[in-house]
């Protein structure tokens, strides 16, 4: 049987930590930032873990 290929447009979403968790970027914080309060910019910035939906985003992911 031949190599799953990695789903590309996953790639690009998630990654996959040493540990083994999968983490993507949290959503709201590209644009029309102005009206956003300082604290809700905050809690959009860095990554965040996948629930229970990451062994399904592993497997795309080709692992």
């Amino acid at each position: 049987m031949p190599k799953m290929k990695t789903h590309r447009g996953a790639a690009k979403r998630f990654r996959i930590t040493r540990t083994g968790k999968v983490m993507h970027r949290k959503a709201t914080g590209n644009h029309k930032l102005t009206k956003k309060s300082s604290g809700r910019r905050r809690r959009v910035e860095g990554d965040a873990a996948l629930g229970p939906e990451a062994k399904v985003t592993r497997r795309l992911l080709g692992g």
